[in-house]
């Protein structure tokens, strides 16, 4: 992998997979000296990548020069809710004419892998399922700017919903309700759309999925599970 990519590049890319999959819950603060140590790299390109996740949103300067993950607040997850409901059904809407028979294939068996890894209660491998699902998804629409847009907002809620699937003092995968985190399964519901040219439904079916994960983080926020 250092043969291929920069340094600086092998240090954001860990760092931003790190904030999106909430190995860094929100308020934790992230050091220079704690990621040297945990991603064996070098300080500079740690510093490097810790700028750019500032800069993205991703990660917060705080007053006394300390950096943490932020922690969503009401307001923010409404504006989150907006953004992604408008950005991400735009990019299903496009991608709907241009998915091929590949494509679709590997979306179902993305969804087969997220939906074992929701009955093992492996939270980690769900969330890394869901989001290829929909970027993969989202790959279709050849948009680098939505798709960019996109990718940018899911690492301000990559955090928070690792909170809430663990639940309180881990309690496992569950959802607003504290039944099964993935209910009901609009992923196949997209990809019913998908198969069939509905463009429409595709579009529900996403903003549904969208919704629903808000609710889970809202829930979360109103039960304190943040902190």
């Amino acid at each position: 992998m250092t043969g291929r990519q920069p340094t600086h590049q092998i240090a954001y890319l860990a760092l931003r997979d790190m904030v999106l999959f909430g190995e860094l819950a929100p308020g934790d603060a992230v050091t220079i000296e704690g990621l040297v140590a945990r991603l064996g790299l070098g300080m500079t390109p740690i510093r490097e990548a810790i700028r750019r996740l500032i800069a993205e949103g991703a990660l917060q300067l705080l007053g006394n020069r300390r950096v943490c993950v932020p922690r969503l607040t009401e307001a923010a997850l409404a504006d989150l809710q907006y953004a992604r409901e408008a950005v991400e059904t735009r990019l299903a809407e496009q991608a709907a004419g241009r998915c091929d028979v590949a494509t679709l294939r590997a979306l179902r068996e993305t969804d087969t892998r997220l939906d074992s890894a929701i009955a093992m209660g492996d939270i980690p491998a769900y969330l890394r399922e869901n989001h290829a699902f929909h970027f993969t998804l989202y790959a279709c629409a050849g948009s680098d700017v939505l798709e960019a847009l996109a990718a940018s907002l899911w690492l301000r809620f990559g955090p928070s919903l690792r909170v809430v699937c663990q639940g309180p003092a881990g309690a496992g995968a569950r959802g607003a309700d504290g039944e099964t985190l993935h209910m009901p399964d609009h992923h196949k519901r997209a990809l019913a759309a998908l198969e069939a040219g509905d463009r429409p439904a595709l579009k529900a079916a996403l903003r549904d999925d969208i919704a629903q994960g808000v609710a889970n983080i809202r829930a979360g926020l109103q039960a304190g599970v943040f902190g």
